[in-house]
């Protein structure tokens, strides 16, 4: 028998019809935010934002600085870690390794309550070398336990960046020869901090959620001005007010995201 068989096409695939339970969850879903909002219409009281209104934006501004600081300072801190982690030299490797396995692995209202608590123990010693003035502060100690939080989280972040930058980028500024360092922060980090715009921005949105722990200290952010004012009424509208808030600082930060990265990727586009 001359020729080739003629092909047989390939059946269409079946649509697979959605499962009645899937349904039914989505319907259930649907009708819980939907009489959540006819409720909320309902029983809406303007009496809550002239009673604790400026009380929110103020705990809204303490969130914002405590969030906007510690990650300052955790980036600072987070760059000798990240170098520490691509580091050859066992000690710096194995300190850098220690220090995010740490950090990464406990949660972070474990570390506040060490840095809170823990070191009101040593008060003695801390007034001796003069440093009780920051360890009394429970906004210092939130500060300090987000900075060494986000710095273990930015310090992967940063290394996995810096090695996705091509290694020809090293060997073209060793062919001009320039310095190591220069190729590094002229060259490579650049690059690399495109790379990592995203996750920082991750980083950042998860810091503000992660944020509102800082009010079991007593510091009074917006979450713990938000306990305040449902203390004071037993109105669960405070802590919708409160979500609301946080939604809109997440899609701001989002939306600035997206903005620098059209900016800073403009070259790349065709």
């Amino acid at each position: 028998m001359s020729g080739n068989a003629p092909s047989l096409a390939a059946p269409a695939p079946t649509p697979q019809k959605p499962k009645i339970a899937g349904m039914i969850a989505i319907g259930v879903w649907i009708a819980v935010a939907v009489a959540f909002v006819i409720y909320f219409a309902t029983a809406f009281d303007t009496t809550l934002i002239a009673r604790f209104g400026w009380s929110y934006l103020s705990g809204l501004w303490v969130t914002v600085s405590l969030v906007a600081v510690s990650f300052v300072l955790g980036a600072l801190v987070s760059l000798p870690v990240a170098l520490g982690r691509m580091a050859n030299n066992p000690v710096a490797g194995g300190l850098a390794f220690a220090f995010v396995y740490f950090f990464r692995g406990t949660p972070l209202i474990a570390q506040i309550f060490l840095v809170y608590y823990g070191f009101g123990q040593f008060h003695g010693f801390f007034e001796a070398i003069g440093m009780w003035w920051f360890f009394r502060e429970a906004w210092y100690c939130g500060l300090l336990s987000l900075a060494l939080n986000t710095a273990a989280y930015q310090a992967e972040i940063l290394r996995g960046a810096i090695e996705s930058v091509p290694k020809g980028q090293w060997e073209g500024g060793r062919s001009l020869g320039l310095p190591r360092t220069v190729i590094f922060f002229k060259i490579v980090m650049p690059q690399a901090l495109i790379v990592a715009l995203r996750p920082y921005a991750n980083e950042i949105i998860l810091m503000i959620k992660a944020s509102a722990i800082v009010a079991i200290i007593t510091v009074y952010d917006l979450f713990g001005e938000t306990r305040q004012a449902y203390s004071r009424t037993y109105d669960f509208q405070t802590y919708v007010w409160a979500a609301l808030l946080y939604l809109a600082l997440v899609e701001a930060l989002r939306h600035a995201t997206n903005w620098a990265e059209r900016r800073l990727t403009v070259h790349l586009k065709r």
